[in-house]
């Protein structure tokens, strides 16, 4: 039998998981790149809520948690999904809108948001030091991404108003934690958004099936999908939300590093210095959060 998790092994535990997190979405975003020539973003996020309700299903009649499908917080379920689907809506459209740049840097307010929001929607404990470490982690993503912000735009608006979304949808998921299991919170995300994306999609009465190039690619995002989920999930069981997400500002300088080995892409050396200021950021995030700070 495991020894019980100590709270002072919980914020390390969380940023582990947050690790699966990162990568997970990082593989959804370069796989979304390969079959975005063939499938719209209403198609794409159709198809990994079909792969990702399957795998919810396997994974839940394995162990035997079939019954943990609840009910009774449907109505929640329901307003931390339409919230989340509307963010991810809100954040493909801006990519064909304004430079990649932006859209990345106010994706990653959402930690910032997510603090200024916790003490209203969960009422965790706002201290001035973790509001400095969001704060030094925007910083560096500012540096990486180095935006111009001199107009704003539909574009940017959109971009905003996602990340607001994003971060609402992480605080829903926590509360949602507070006596709901994880299966029974993936089920649903999978049910709710394929009914979501199956309505959007079918709009134009034009769903494009996968193809045999576009298939694996699909199921990479499904299962990709529900693992980051599991992945934030968990951490946010494990530790305050203000404490977990910060360490998601580790996928901006990942996905740089990424984009130059996959598409040649030019490392801009202040993805360099950017980096070390989100780590660090993080790293002192974490030892505020098994502080008690």
């Amino acid at each position: 039998m495991a020894p019980p998790v100590t709270q002072g092994q919980r914020p390390l535990l969380a940023a582990a998981w947050m690790g699966g997190s990162v990568l997970s979405f990082t593989a959804m975003a370069i796989a979304g790149r390969s079959v975005s020539g063939v499938h719209d973003t209403f198609e794409i996020l159709l198809w990994r809520s079909i792969v990702g309700f399957l795998l919810v299903l396997l994974v839940a009649s394995a162990t035997g948690q079939r019954g943990a499908f609840r009910r009774d917080r449907l109505p929640q379920h329901l307003l931390r999904n339409i919230v989340h689907f509307t963010g991810q809506n809100l954040w493909f459209w801006s990519l064909t809108a304004i430079p990649l740049a932006q859209v990345f840097a106010l994706e990653f307010t959402s930690p910032i948001w997510v603090i200024l929001l916790s003490p209203l929607l969960l009422g965790e404990r706002l201290t001035a030091r973790r509001i400095g470490y969001a704060l030094l982690g925007f910083v560096g993503t500012m540096i990486v991404a180095h935006p111009d912000f001199g107009r704003v735009s539909p574009g940017v608006l959109a971009a905003a108003a996602s990340a607001i979304c994003f971060a609402v949808s992480i605080l829903l998921t926590k509360r949602l934690t507070r006596g709901e299991s994880i299966v029974s919170i993936l089920f649903w995300l999978t049910v709710i958004q394929g009914i979501l994306g199956l309505i959007a999609a079918g709009w134009d009465r034009q769903i494009v099936l996968p193809t045999a190039a576009t298939l694996p690619s699909l199921a990479l995002i499904g299962a990709a999908g529900i693992f980051a989920h599991l992945c934030l999930t968990k951490a946010l069981t494990l530790a305050p939300a203000s404490v977990v997400v910060p360490v998601d500002f580790a996928r901006l300088p990942l996905i740089a590093v990424l984009a130059a080995i996959l598409y040649n892409e030019s490392i801009d050396p202040a993805v360099i210095l950017g980096g070390g200021v989100i780590f660090a950021a993080n790293w002192m995030n974490i030892r505020s959060g098994r502080q008690g700070a």
